[in-house]
């Protein structure tokens, strides 16, 4: 059987793409994997890599580091796990690096295993926090770096949509294949729509890039029937802003009866609690390439809710929703133009969008993208 080693430095509790790919690998592979943090467990091998603690100290030595362009060394004071090597004994097939970070490390195993690596980009990282000065001095030449280093040293490449896709193509010559962050296929009927009282959802991490205020604005411009819950993560910054963007939601959300900020759903229990909604929102700025391209879980698990969909004319989410007429899409990413789409709707629209994602459900799953990302993976061996 083969040894597939996944890295990710993220914490797969939360991170539902990697999470995703771990449950298949590990029925048909020998599978390692690499995280910061994970539920035990006796399916897989699981080599836990410590989050590198950046002290003050460090900071400064990073800081001068990218500044004088000296991106191995910045790279390895940012990413200090180099002694994962250690923790794996058996020989390997197979490396799949999620996002470019996980690249040189990657390929610092794959050489002394003689093996291929495979990169998922979960974003597109030359301008991943592009509407931000300090990143786009200090980390945007280091991404650039890492993307024209090891990105053509890949075996394959998949990415979360077509945008992203074109634009690693276009500056790297290398074609991704898309596959989605569609969640599992879950049997569901739609809840039964109530004329008076549409019940609008949204979940995700709060972070205040993401301008969530808005949808609690959109809410001033509804009309009665509309109420509105949002199941908020905290994104684990260290940044005081996003430490109290929560609380300002709140603050914000105690203006109107109509808005609730509640705890967040455990990601296997998303689909079927928010199953009892009517409608699920996202409505996010395009202030940077990705935002503008996301493609994002959310959108998944509305449609596998079976619950009708509301967004802002992101393509890639406007796209889906047009083609399987499941909601509506606003002219621009404000409230109030939103709010105008929604107003229009009968009790007969939501119910008729909400019954069309069936249609949906059963071609946008995860399901569907197992088979792409194993036929992905075995023509990489």
């Amino acid at each position: 059987m083969k040894h597939v080693l996944l890295i990710a430095f993220s914490n797969l509790k939360t991170d539902s793409r990697v999470r995703r790919h771990v449950n298949l690998l590990k029925n048909k592979y020998r599978l390692t994997v690499a995280c910061h943090e994970a539920d035990a467990t006796t399916e897989y091998k699981l080599a836990l890599i410590d989050k590198a603690i950046l002290t003050p100290a460090r900071k400064i030595k990073l800081a001068l580091m990218l500044g004088l362009r000296l991106f191995k060394q910045a790279y390895r004071t940012q990413y200090p796990h180099f002694s994962l090597g250690q923790q794996i004994s058996e020989p390997l097939d197979l490396i799949i690096a999620n996002d470019v970070e996980a690249l040189p490390l990657a390929f610092h195993l794959a050489e002394k295993h003689a093996c291929p690596v495979v990169l998922d980009a979960h974003e597109y990282a030359p301008r991943h926090f592009e509407d931000k000065l300090i990143w786009r001095l200090f980390f945007q030449p280091l991404n650039m770096y890492l993307c024209s280093t090891y990105i053509p040293r890949v075996k394959a490449m998949i990415t979360i949509g077509r945008g992203l896709a074109n634009e690693y193509e276009k500056h790297f010559h290398i074609k991704p294949v898309v596959i989605t962050n569609a969640n599992h296929f879950h049997n569901l009927t739609p809840s039964a729509v109530q004329g008076n009282s549409i019940r609008l959802v949204h979940h995700g991490i709060a972070t205040p890039s993401r301008k969530l205020e808005v949808m609690i604005e959109m809410m001033n411009y509804l009309d009665e029937r509309f109420s509105l819950d949002m199941y908020l993560l905290s994104s684990g910054s260290v940044s005081s802003k996003t430490k109290n963007y929560p609380a300002d939601l709140k603050a914000l959300a105690s203006k109107n009866s109509r808005v609730r900020i509640l705890d967040p759903i455990k990601s296997e229990l998303i689909v079927t609690t928010i199953n009892a909604y009517d409608m699920g929102v996202f409505l996010i700025p395009p202030i940077n390439f990705n935002y503008e391209n996301t493609l994002p879980n959310k959108l998944f698990d509305f449609i596998q809710a079976r619950l009708a969909i509301a967004v802002g004319p992101t393509p890639e989410m406007a796209e889906i929703v047009n083609r399987y007429s499941l909601g509506v899409v606003s002219n621009d990413f404000t409230a109030k133009s939103l709010a105008e789409k929604l107003n229009q709707l009968t009790t007969e629209d939501i119910a008729r969008f909400k019954a069309n994602t069936e249609t949906a459900a059963q071609q946008l799953n995860a399901e569907e993208n197992a088979k792409i990302l194993i036929d992905v993976i075995e023509r990489s061996f």
